[in-house]
């Protein structure tokens, strides 16, 4: 099991032609960590996840220890959900490029939850959280250390948004997993996450969620007062200067 200082990023600059989407931002994450990236719309999370896979053209240096697996859960998938593709299929199609057996295919059909009658359907038929599931154990095909998360749930009503939060928390206890996951929900980054990087066009900010997720530091990132609500999910984390979800 990998220990340590698993991704270090120094001084990371992005910019496509005359716009700078990200400036000299810094950070590391430690092996196991669940690190939350929040900001506004625009703001560049998407970007950083794809600089961070090797997709995007950067400044700076990025950094990922040897031994490091990366898997990657898109918030949207460039592939038309109505052409006769099983969800088998899909599984199998990468399982044969990665040359894995049969076998892997059940295993991370497994992990994700996804019973005999989804993985034989269409994955034009299936819900938003069934496909998201789908895409989840797509990812954990080559037994990857390393998910990153592009907001998993952001299509997906409150009940299966908070089943694949479970399945994410689940698969990093029991998978021993290092997690980056976008999302835009602060009561969820409260009682997951254990880092939170907050970037935005003018500033950028990490540690701890106690630390990051304040009033101030939200109202500045968000250029305006943000308004929250407690999800009820059981015990609620202690006294939370913002555990919710900004609108």
């Amino acid at each position: 099991m990998t220990t340590g200082t698993i991704l270090s990023v120094q001084a990371l600059s992005i910019q496509f032609d005359d716009r700078s989407v990200i400036h000299n931002l810094s950070f590391a994450v430690d092996a196991g960590d669940n690190v939350a990236i929040i900001g506004p719309n625009g703001a560049g999370k998407t970007v950083l996840l794809k600089a961070l896979l090797g997709l995007l053209p950067f400044r700076g240096e990025i950094h990922w220890s040897p031994g490091v697996r990366l898997g990657y859960v898109p918030q949207k998938v460039a592939a038309d959900r109505q052409m006769p593709i099983r969800v088998h299929d899909l599984l199998a199609a990468k399982a044969h490029v990665l040359k894995l057996p049969p076998r892997s295919i059940d295993a991370v059909a497994t992990l994700a939850g996804l019973t005999p009658e989804v993985l034989d359907a269409s994955i034009g038929i299936i819900s938003g959280g069934q496909f998201q599931k789908a895409l989840i154990a797509f990812a954990l095909l080559g037994e990857p250390n390393v998910l990153l998360f592009d907001e998993p749930t952001a299509s997906l009503d409150e009940l299966a948004e908070e089943r694949v939060y479970e399945l994410v928390e689940r698969l990093q206890r029991e998978q021993h997993l290092t997690v980056l996951m976008v999302s835009h929900d602060l009561s969820i980054v409260y009682r997951a996450a254990n880092k939170v990087l907050c970037v935005s066009k003018d500033t950028a900010c990490f540690g701890t969620p106690r630390e990051v997720l304040t009033p101030a530091t939200l109202e500045a990132m968000y250029s305006a007062p943000p308004k929250f609500f407690l999800h009820q999910h059981g015990q609620e984390p202690e006294t939370p200067p913002a555990a919710a979800t900004h609108e």
